[in-house]
C-alpha cells in the first residue's frame, strides 16, 4: 500500500487541536497512514499538547511562521509519502472521512488532487465557505463553490452529491498525489495565505491533470480560524493573490485584457469598501495593486516557464460569463443556477 502523510500545519492553535486532533487520531486508519502537525512557531504550547497527549502523532517545528503556503512547502519537503493530507487545524473528522479520497486517487492516475464535500462545523446541514462541495472560477479570476457563491452558502440537501471534476480543490482538506506535488513546487510561498491551493491545481490542470470533488467523504470545517473575514491583512492578500495567478496561469492571448479588466473590477471594490466607511480593507486593495506591480519582474520568468509547461486549453472549464454580475445584478444565489454552456 502507498503511504499516506496525513499533515496539520498548525499556527498557535492549540485550542483547535485539543477540540480536533483527538478525532483526527481515532477516524484516521493504522496502517500505512501517519499523522503529522507542522508547527509554524508556535507560542501557545502546541508541541507540549501533541507530545504528552498524542505520543502517535508525528511532530515537525519549522521553528517560524512561513504561513499557510511555505509552511506546506517547508514541512512536505522533510516528509515522504505517497500522497499528502492537507487538513486544517480547525476541521472535525469523522469515521471513514480519508477511505473514499484514497480510492478516488487510486482509481485514475490522472487526477492529481482532490478535496471532500466541506460542511459547516457551526450548522452541520450547510456547505462551509472554503471550498463546500468542490471549487470553481469565473473567466475575471473570482473563485466560488459548488454550494457557495461569494458569501452566500448553500444547505446540502444532496443536491451535489456526484463525484465530478472542478477547478480548484480546497487548502481546508486536500489529498494530492506527493510526487506531482514536488514535481510542481507544492503551494507558491509568497501567496504566504489565501489562493495558493488554487494556483497550484490550476498549475496541475494546465499540464492536463484532474482535480475532483468526493461526495462519498465530508469534514466539518469551523474557518477563519487564523485571519478574521474582514481583516485587512486577508483583503490585502486575496486580491494580490489573485492578480498573482491569473497572471501566472492565464494563457497569452487572454491575460492583458483580464488583468486590465480586473484592476478596473478591484477599483469598484474600493469604492464599496469607501462606502461601508471601511479604510482600512480599500487601502488594503490599494496595497495589494502596488504590491503586484512591484513583484511582476520576479514572476515574470516564472510565468514563462509555466506557459511553455501548458497541454491543455482550460477555457472550456473556467465560467465563462462574470460571477459578479449574476449574483450581485441577475441575483443568481445557488450554483445550480449558473448556465456553464456558451
Amino acid at each position: 500500500m502507498i503511504k499516506v502523510a496525513v499533515v496539520i500545519l498548525n499556527w498557535n492553535g492549540k485550542n483547535y487541536l485539543e477540540k480536533f486532533l483527538p478525532d483526527v487520531v481515532k477516524n484516521t486508519p493504522g496502517e500505512n497512514f501517519e499523522i503529522w502537525v507542522a508547527d509554524n512557531g508556535s507560542a501557545d504550547g502546541s508541541i507540549p499538547y501533541v507530545m504528552e497527549n498524542h505520543p502517535e502523532v508525528k511532530i515537525l517545528e519549522l521553528g517560524q511562521n512561513y504561513g499557510f503556503a511555505g509552511g506546506y512547502v517547508k514541512a512536505l519537503d522533510m516528509i515522504s509519502a505517497g500522497y499528502y493530507v492537507l487538513l486544517n487545524s480547525d476541521a472535525k473528522t469523522s469515521p471513514g472521512w480519508l477511505e473514499p479520497l484514497i480510492r478516488l486517487m487510486e482509481s485514475d492516475t490522472s487526477i492529481a488532487a482532490c478535496q471532500p464535500k466541506i460542511k459547516s462545523l457551526e450548522d452541520s446541514g450547510y456547505f462551509e465557505y472554503a471550498g463546500a462541495a468542490g471549487g470553481f472560477i469565473d473567466f475575471l479570476g473570482y473563485p466560488f463553490c459548488r454550494g457557495r457563491i461569494f458569501d452566500v452558502t448553500e444547505k446540502d440537501t444532496g443536491q451535489y452529491d456526484s463525484t465530478c471534476r472542478i477547478f480548484w480543490a480546497s487548502g481546508a482538506c486536500m489529498v494530492v498525489r506527493g510526487d506531482l506535488w514536488h514535481e510542481n513546487s507544492g503551494f507558491d510561498e509568497k501567496f504566504f495565505a489565501h489562493m495558493e491551493e488554487i494556483d497550484f491545481c490550476w498549475r496541475l490542470k494546465n499540464r492536463g491533470y484532474k482535480i475532483m470533488v468526493c461526495h462519498e467523504s465530508q469534514v466539518f470545517h469551523l474557518g477563519g480560524g487564523t485571519l478574521e473575514q474582514a481583516s485587512p491583512r486577508k483583503t490585502f492578500l486575496n486580491f494580490r493573490n489573485n492578480l498573482l495567478l491569473l497572471y501566472k496561469n492565464l494563457p497569452s492571448k487572454q491575460m492583458p485584457w483580464v488583468l486590465l479588466l480586473r484592476l478596473e473590477m478591484d477599483m469598484l471594490s474600493v469604492l464599496k469598501f469607501l462606502f461601508s466607511l471601511s479604510f482600512s480593507n480599500a487601502f488594503a486593495v490599494i496595497k495589494a495593486h502596488f504590491a503586484f506591480f512591484f513583484l511582476l519582474p520576479s514572476y515574470s520568468k516564472i510565468r514563462k516557464k509555466l506557459q511553455k509547461e501548458r497541454k491543455v486549453d482550460l477555457h472550456p472549464q473556467i465560467y465563462r460569463k462574470s460571477i459578479v454580475a449574476d449574483f450581485f445584478i441577475r441575483g443568481k444565489r445557488y450554483f445550480s443556477s449558473l448556465n456553464f454552456g456558451k
